[in-house]
């Protein structure tokens, strides 16, 4: 009888595991990623399933750039996607008619910056072909964007890929330890936080490049993305997303010390807890999930080419359960 019994736990536990719907949500390396990993470390998703009726297991995986992000969204392994405003406005761009990727979320308005262990470089002017800048991906990541709005500013829009053979793609933390290492090629790094605040740290680093002064203010620098086949065929699971994300923005300014011990122990991370509190308190570090200046990168990346449509609005890039909150 016991025996009877315990075999039917199993085969309802088994079950009851074969039933829940695992989502995965890539994410990428850094700071910026607080929200996502805060819904990671305390199962936010799943809480926010379950209020709703819902089995959810959530799986996040590090991928370290966007455009692979793109492919594995494009080839139905992903449910929701994340990364730059980059990666973002080109996938929503290729898929306009057919998989009609629009955005879910931002996560923040950070600023990146072009730090570079060359002490003949002041400015961008400067950088010449011995140099090599690194970024998580060359043309296609916010980086990139950025380094070409620049360039646009300081020689005219033709001239807005002047820099583009300097840069090479590596993800942030190889690219670190590269330029950091002072005896690499590597001698540039576009990056964000946490790396470029401790890059900075050292003396024989300094900031060439920042991304507010180029674009005039605060921008948003991560975002999350999905399928329109996603968003319209799992409405509670959606809602379940953008709640579980609100909560963890909610975290993070509530708790920030919280959000820091979180996110050492998810990225096995060696900063001193009270200095990544200042980072993510910094007033430049902005927790939002409503866009800010995204038309700008539109524009800039249609008129270069990189984007085959104009958006009329913010609200043509993202569904509409963000519009209440407000964006430009």
């Amino acid at each position: 009888m016991k025996r009877a019994i315990l075999a039917l736990a199993l085969i309802a536990g088994l079950a009851h595991a074969a039933s829940a719907e695992t989502v995965r949500i890539a994410k990428q390396y850094g700071v910026s990623y607080l929200p996502l990993i805060i819904m990671q470390e305390e199962k936010l998703l799943e809480a926010e399933g379950k209020a709703r009726g819902l089995d959810l297991t959530s799986e996040f995986l590090t991928i370290s750039n966007g455009g692979t992000i793109n492919d594995a969204l494009i080839s139905g392994n992903l449910e929701f996607a994340s990364g730059g405003v980059g990666p973002m406005l080109t996938i929503w761009g290729k898929t306009r008619n057919n998989l009609k990727v629009r955005g879910v979320a931002t996560l923040n308005a950070m600023p990146i910056w072009l730090n570079t262990s060359n002490p003949k470089v002041q400015t961008l002017h400067d950088f010449t072909d011995a140099d090599r800048i690194a970024l998580p991906a060359v043309k296609v990541t916010i980086q990139a964007v950025v380094l070409e709005m620049a360039a646009a500013q300081e020689l005219g829009i033709k001239n807005f890929d002047k820099y583009d053979h300097l840069t090479t793609s590596l993800g942030h933390p190889d690219a670190q330890t590269a330029m950091m290492s002072f005896k690499s090629e590597i001698d540039a790094h576009f990056t964000s936080a946490p790396f470029m605040y401790e890059e900075l740290a050292d003396k024989r680093i300094h900031r060439v490049l920042d991304s507010y002064a180029v674009l005039g203010g605060p921008h948003t620098f991560n975002a999350v993305w999905a399928t329109a086949a996603y968003h319209d065929s799992h409405p509670q699971v959606y809602a379940a997303f953008i709640a579980a994300l609100d909560r963890a923005q909610k975290l993070i300014s509530a708790d920030p010390k919280k959000a820091a011990e979180l996110y050492i122990r998810n990225e096995k991370s060696k900063i001193p807890t009270d200095r990544l509190v200042d980072i993510i308190s910094k007033p430049e570090n902005e927790w939002t999930m409503q866009p800010k200046r995204v038309m700008q990168f539109a524009h800039f990346m249609h008129q270069t080419g990189a984007l085959s449509t104009d958006p009329a609005d913010w609200k043509e890039l993202f569904f509409p359960e963000i519009y209440a909150g407000g964006g430009n």
